[in-house]
C-alpha cells in the first residue's frame, strides 16, 4: 500500500531512497559515531551507546527483540548479532523496510506504526526505539503499544531528545511533548530510569557542523543532510540528549 501523499511515511520513503545513490552521508555519519561501514544507521546512537543499550536490554540468546522505527535495520541487526536474539523490525517507511530486508532476508522486517505494530501481545522480550518516539502522532499510544507487545518483566530502551523548555516557541511541535519518564510511567512501566548523555550530543553537533560546511550541489541526500544540519544547529541548545530504560509490569 502506498503511503498517504504528504505523510511522514512518504517523506521518509524518499529520504531513504536518496541514500542508496549517495553514500557520502552514511560515511560522515559512521565516522562521527564510530560505526562500522556495514551498520546502516538512521539516527544518532554511537558505537559506545550500542554497548550500553545491549547491557540494558538484558537479552538472552533466542529471546525476541523488537526494534521500533527500525529504519534500515542497522542497530537492531547489530544488537541481535551481539546477543543471539531473534529480531523483528517495524518501520512506517516501506522503503526503509525494503532496504532492511536486503541487509538480512532472514529477519522479520515489516511495515507498521509506532502505535500499531501488528505484533501479538506479549510477543517481545525487549523493545528498542532509537530517536523516534516523537514521530507517533499520539505519543501516549506509542508507549501503550510498547507495553502491549512486551512480555511480563520485559525490558525497553528508548533514546531521544527532550526540550529544556517545552514552552519555547522554537521547539518543534513534534518534539515539544517528548518526556520519556512521563510516557513510560503513564504506560505502567516500573524501574524507569532516564539519563542525559552529553557526550552523544557533542558528537551530533560535530556531525551537523560538518554537514553545513558541505556544498550539497544537486545531490538530494546531501541537500537533505545540509538542510537538516542548518535547522538542527539553529535550535541545538534547546534540547538534551537522553536514554531511558524501564521494565514492563509483571503478570
Amino acid at each position: 500500500m502506498a503511503p498517504e501523499p504528504g505523510s511522514l511515511a512518504e517523506y521518509f520513503d524518499g529520504w531513504y531512497a536518496a541514500k542508496t545513490v549517495s553514500p557520502v552521508v552514511d560515511e560522515i555519519h559512521q565516522r562521527h559515531f564510530g560505526l562500522p561501514p556495514q551498520l546502516l544507521s538512521t539516527s544518532s546512537l554511537p558505537w559506545d551507546g550500542i554497548a550500553e543499550v545491549v547491557a540494558e536490554l538484558r537479552l538472552a540468546p533466542g529471546r525476541t527483540l523488537v526494534d521500533l522505527a527500525c529504519g534500515r535495520g542497522g542497530y537492531g541487526l547489530e544488537i541481535a548479532a551481539r546477543t543471539g536474539a531473534r529480531l523483528t523490525g517495524v518501520d512506517f517507511s516501506a522503503e526503509a523496510v525494503r532496504q532492511a530486508r536486503e541487509q538480512s532476508a532472514a529477519t522479520d522486517f515489516r511495515v507498521g506504526d509506532l502505535a500499531a505494530t501488528g505484533l501479538d501481545p506479549g510477543s517481545a522480550d525487549a523493545v528498542l526505539c532509537v530517536d523516534s518516539i516523537q514521530f507517533a502522532p499520539q505519543q501516549d499510544a506509542a508507549y501503550q503499544e510498547i507495553a502491549r507487545i512486551l512480555a511480563p518483566a520485559g525490558r525497553v530502551v528508548l533514546t531521544c531528545w527532550e526540550p529544556l523548555d517545552r514552552d519555547d516557541p522554537r521547539v518543534l511541535p513534534r518534539l515539544r511533548p517528548v518526556d520519556l519518564r512521563a510516557g513510560l510511567d503513564a504506560a505502567g512501566f516500573r524501574d524507569v530510569q532516564v539519563a542525559e548523555r552529553p557526550g552523544w550530543r557533542a558528537r551530533e553537533k560535530a556531525m551537523w557542523q560538518e554537514a553545513v560546511a558541505l556544498d550539497p550541489g544537486d545531490d538530494p541526500a546531501l541537500r537533505s543532510f545540509y538542510d537538516e544540519g542548518v535547522r538542527t544547529l539553529e535550535t541545538f541548545s534547546l534540547f538534551r540528549r537522553v536514554i531511558a530504560t524501564a521494565t514492563a509490569a509483571s503478570a
